[in-house]
């Protein structure tokens, strides 16, 4: 157990620092140009290996199964313009239709 409470503290120290970094080291400085931009993709990227790695990652394994399609249905329905939260409705509800399908023919 102390294990685990000494990633969270270093987890949390090291997350501090980082924040802390950007202010201290710009000093007051704008961002402009490459860097703006590259900031500016970091959080889409790590939204979607995020969302990669819980589709599809399992106990040291890859995973296929209805989630997959929940995610694939989400994705086109974001992607035809409907609003994030009802994106996400939408995947849970075909995922959890799949799972019942799956299981009723089992």
């Amino acid at each position: 157990m102390i294990d685990v409470w000494t990633v969270v503290l270093t987890v949390s120290l090291v997350t501090v620092v980082f924040k802390a970094a950007g202010p201290v080291l710009l000093g007051g400085h704008r961002l402009t140009g490459g860097p703006l931009r590259v900031i500016g993709l970091v959080a889409p990227v790590l939204l979607t290996a995020l969302v990669v790695v819980q589709t599809l990652g399992g106990d040291r394994e890859l995973v296929l199964d209805e989630r997959i399609a929940g995610v694939g249905v989400a994705g086109i329905a974001l992607w035809r313009g409907v609003g994030l939260v009802p994106g996400m409705a939408i995947a849970g509800v075909v995922t959890a239709m799949l799972r019942a399908a799956s299981l009723w023919l089992a």
